[in-house]
């Protein structure tokens, strides 16, 4: 006799969709909906996420057609799959199937279905199930994405570069707009021949031989070259190209072209000045001392007094004047109009015969070196009698006029008078020439920075918000002031909003750096911000999650700081994270400072493993966050500041202490006093009102 030993196997029989004990574990304990329908199409069994998703209780969907119980669309797409698979027996592939559905709190969500059939040992079809996924983040992710590559390519267009694509082996896969409207090349002509058509002849041998060797190194491509423009004449570019590797291969190549223009013709403008001056070394030191101090001018203003300056100094003029071209009124606009004192107004048409409007006429230089020759030039230019009478009422003996030029186009004129007759030499008329060459580059730099600086801090104040939250038992102020009108804006931002349990959530932080790029890291950086604080608002989950998007989509040497906070409406219970920002400062109702002593982080990008701290703000208490800007300048270290704003604070007056708006006011205007302000200045008040007498 002997024994079996094997454990029998069970044999696979027919599906049986009501066996509990297969299903839970299966179908309701997962994220996804699951429905089962017979093969008439009526549901047979649900779970619980599939009912949520629809809205419609379980027992009103039992043994029921989806046409009973489900919306229009929903039913058509369940019934039209459900038929499908019952015709053919084979699954239905989920990207066909994709479903927006709207809760009951209006919320909206994105779901993919697929539909597969359930079969028994013979091969007979006994049910039919759907698997729905929820795909709502992902599509926010995408749109993310999307947006974001919006903004990227909007904030490219209105940047000064030229940026162009090319495919691994250096072929033209993209349109560059900005490139062709320069060169003036057709797309055809762009797709087919590139960027190297554009090249001048001689100097495309040797940048393509640098481009090929690039290309086969996978290394950076750094170049200078000259580019045949629109109007056939050619400007000089700097170009930096760098490959895009992914897995180790490099997928394509992205390059930037910066018109150095300007910067080359000072450089030949200062060797032609060299090898003529000479023995002229006192006037080239002169010249060379102008020119530091131009290149170092930010504004139009800051161009003239450089100008009058030179002329007092270099040329011994009494009277020094810039007028800019305004081509629309054929006029020239009087910067300093004291310079021209026999002027009608701060207007000089160029109909009209004078110093300045005969140099930007005849784009040439005008020496007079006495009221006679002066005269002459006057009549000859069709000034008639009247313009030469006016010299007569005038104490001016002596006349220079200039012509301010940049590649070839009039910018403006300059203007020098001496009150006694002035011999021009041929030295003297080098140095003036250099002179409004330098000038003429220092306006048109000028002119271009303040146009940026319009942009970059429009963009900038955009990407604010309009308005703080109002929340019952809390109130909320802000202070943003950018730094001095000659400095460029920078990327410091604020934030406060309301999450979606009532909390707010309110943050400070500071992208280093200057202009539309850091304007723009800014933009970046904020919006992330709130995207992860809206999904998973604790501090330490928030930063963590900008440290992958700050890897991702920022510059290794970009530096970003933030302070971010939740806090508790009415009771000002909350939690605090800091990405190397400088500590929050808790104020008392008594006026008492208390830095905040939490762990500082490092900035957003740093490999380092984020924490949150209890932050408590009492009731009549009040949290400020601020940038850097408020405690730390050039004179005066962030250890420093910091103390200095403790000092402050105590010195406020009770209903300062008690006002979050005053209180901002005191503390920026204080710790601004006596120092030039060099950076922005952005502060951010949490007060938790204190409880009234009436309670």
């Amino acid at each position: 006799m002997s024994a079996e030993t094997s454990v029998p196997r069970p044999r696979e029989s027919g599906v049986d969709i009501s066996d509990s004990g297969l299903l839970n574990g299966l179908v309701f304990q997962t994220p996804y909906a699951f429905a089962f329908f017979d093969p008439a199409g009526r549901v047979q069994r649900v779970n619980d996420v599939f009912v949520e998703v629809v809205g419609v209780p379980a027992d009103r969907l039992i043994g029921r057609l989806p046409s009973e119980t489900l919306a229009a669309d929903l039913t058509a797409l369940i019934e039209g799959a459900v038929r499908d698979v019952a015709d053919g027996g084979q699954g239905i592939d989920d990207g066909d199937h994709r479903v927006r559905v709207r809760s009951a709190d209006g919320e909206t969500s994105h779901w993919t279905l697929s539909f597969s059939p359930v079969n028994d040992d013979e091969g007979v079809l006994r049910a039919v199930v759907l698997v729905g996924v929820d795909m709502t983040e992902s599509r926010q992710t995408e749109e993310d994405l999307r947006r974001s590559e919006e903004r990227y390519r909007s904030l490219v267009e209105a940047q000064s570069q030229l940026v162009w694509i090319t495919s691994p082996s250096g072929a033209v896969i993209e349109d560059a707009p900005q490139w062709r409207a320069i060169t003036g090349q057709g797309l055809e002509e762009y797709l087919a021949h590139g960027w190297l058509e554009a090249v001048h002849p001689d100097d495309r041998p040797h940048t393509e031989e640098a481009w090929r060797e690039a290309l086969r190194g996978r290394t950076m491509f750094e170049w200078n070259y000259r580019v045949r423009t629109r109007a056939s004449g050619y400007r000089h570019f700097e170009v930096r190209a760098v490959p895009i590797i992914r897995h180790g291969r490099v997928v394509e190549w992205v390059g930037a072209n910066t018109d150095v223009t300007p910067q080359r013709e000072a450089e030949e403008m200062r060797g032609r000045l060299t090898d003529q001056l000479g023995a002229a070394a006192l006037r080239t030191a002169r010249l060379q001392g102008a020119t530091a101090i131009l290149a170092e001018a930010l504004t139009v203003e800051q161009v003239v007094q450089v100008i009058i300056d030179v002329g007092r100094t270099a040329l011994a003029a009494d009277r020094s004047a810039v007028a800019l071209l305004d081509p629309d009124r054929a006029a020239l606009k009087l910067i300093n109009s004291g310079g021209v004192p026999d002027a009608p107004g701060d207007e000089i048409p160029l109909s009209r015969s004078s110093v300045m409007t005969m140099a930007v006429n005849s784009r040439r230089p005008v020496f007079a070196e006495s009221p006679e020759s002066l005269s002459a030039l006057l009549l000859e230019a069709g000034g008639g009698e009247e313009a030469v009478a006016g010299l007569t009422h005038s104490d001016e003996r002596a006349w220079v006029g200039l012509p301010l030029l940049a590649a070839g186009r009039a910018l403006g004129a300059l203007r020098f008078a001496f009150t006694r007759p002035q011999k021009i030499s041929q030295e003297d008329g080098v140095f003036l020439e250099a002179l409004a060459g330098q000038c003429a580059l220092a306006v048109e730099r000028a002119t271009l920075f303040e146009r940026e600086h319009r942009t970059a801090e429009t963009l900038q104040r955009s990407l604010l918000p309009d308005s703080l939250p109002v929340v019952p038992g809390l109130v909320l102020a802000q202070r943003f002031r950018s730094g001095s009108r000659h400095v460029q804006v920078g990327g410091d931002w604020y934030d406060a909003f309301v999450l979606q349990d009532g909390r707010v959530a309110a943050v400070v932080g500071d992208v280093m750096g200057k202009g539309v790029k850091a304007a723009a890291g800014m933009g970046r950086i904020r919006n992330a911000m709130r995207a992860l604080a809206l999904t998973n608002p604790p501090p330490a989950a928030v930063l963590t999650g900008l440290d992958r998007v700050f890897e991702a989509t920022e510059e290794e040497e970009q530096v970003t700081t933030l302070a971010y906070m939740v806090v508790e409406p009415g009771t000002g219970e909350g939690t605090l994270a800091l990405a190397g920002h400088p500590p929050p400062l808790l104020v008392s109702p008594q006026g008492v400072p208390l830095l905040c002593d939490g762990e500082p982080g490092t900035p957003l990008g740093w490999a380092s493993s984020r924490r949150q701290f209890r932050f408590c703000v009492p009731p009549g208490h009040t949290a400020v966050l601020y940038s850097d800007g408020l405690v730390e300048n050039r004179k005066r270290g962030l250890d420093a500041g910091l103390a200095e704003l403790c000092s402050v604070v105590t010195e406020a007056p009770p209903e300062v202490v008690g006002s979050p708006h005053m209180l901002l006011d005191f503390l920026v205007e204080r710790m601004l006093a006596g120092y030039e302000q060099d950076d922005d200045v952005t502060v951010l008040a949490i007060h938790v009102p204190g409880a009234t007498k009436s309670d």
